[in-house]
């Protein structure tokens, strides 16, 4: 069965640390790029970040350069974000996906207290 499974999350105070997993199965992993979305309370998804494939190029969203580090792992079919330095308005779900799209996990939440 075809499956998206995001974990991690939880509460971290300001300035801390966490590290979410995405693993997916049922769907072809290598070669396809992969990607972290976050979607706050009340607001749109949003693009976090995306690693490519062989060499593992990756990019950001502004607002969490220098501060997420994106990796996967395509034994383990197994996608990673390393969150530091974290802020309040990373307060959201984060959910993984594949490009193009697969189906959509549940996510995992992620909050940060102000």
């Amino acid at each position: 069965q075809a499956q998206v499974v995001e974990s991690g999350g939880g509460l971290v105070q300001p300035g801390g640390a966490l590290i979410l997993s995405c693993t997916i199965s049922g769907y072809a992993f290598a070669p396809y790029t992969m990607t972290w979305y976050r979607q706050p309370p009340g607001q749109e998804r949003e693009l976090v970040a995306q690693i490519t494939t062989p060499d593992g190029g990756a990019s950001y969203a502004e607002s969490v350069k220098g501060r997420f580090t994106i990796s996967r792992d395509d034994d383990k079919r197994t996608i990673y974000l390393q969150m530091n330095e974290m802020k309040p308005e990373d307060t959201a779900m984060y959910f993984c996906n594949r490009v193009p799209v697969v189906t959509w996990g549940q996510g995992t939440q992620v909050t940060v207290p102000s």
